[in-house]
């Protein structure tokens, strides 16, 4: 295929070759109508102001990131951005507390320190640890 004996040269490496991947655009914009576009303001806490083109029917985000230092801008003339709701972090109490009442866990806790205090139980050694191993 190639011209060297014992290289096989494929068809794609042939067509790319020269080519700059992904930078050059091949099309034109020429006979295609852009949407309608509408430019937003946004003004960044360290003072920065710049416009960011939207399609007049996006929905226009109230935060965009800063194109000079990365901080969050909020939108000029424009309502803040919602608060979230959210959840409470679930404790594991709270998740006891969905399978047993307090008088349960008190009746639980009452029965443990019994069998500690009567000394009935080996606690030095684990139930598995006492299994033969084969």
């Amino acid at each position: 295929m190639g011209d060297k004996p014992g290289r096989h040269e494929f068809m794609s490496e042939r067509a790319l070759r020269g080519t700059r991947l992904v930078v050059t655009s091949y099309e034109t914009d020429r006979g295609i109508d852009l949407a309608p576009r509408q430019a937003v303001e946004y003004a960044c806490p360290n003072g920065h102001r710049f416009e960011m083109p939207f399609s007049v029917e996006a929905e226009i985000p109230p935060e965009w990131e800063c194109k000079a230092c990365g901080a969050v801008s909020l939108l000029v003339d424009g309502d803040g951005p919602e608060e979230k709701k959210g959840k409470p972090a679930r404790t594991h109490w709270d998740m006891l507390m969905e399978r047993r009442t307090r008088e349960e866990l008190e009746e639980v806790l009452a029965e443990r320190l019994a069998v500690l205090r009567s000394g009935t139980m080996n606690i030095a050694v684990h139930p598995r640890d006492s299994r033969k191993s084969a």
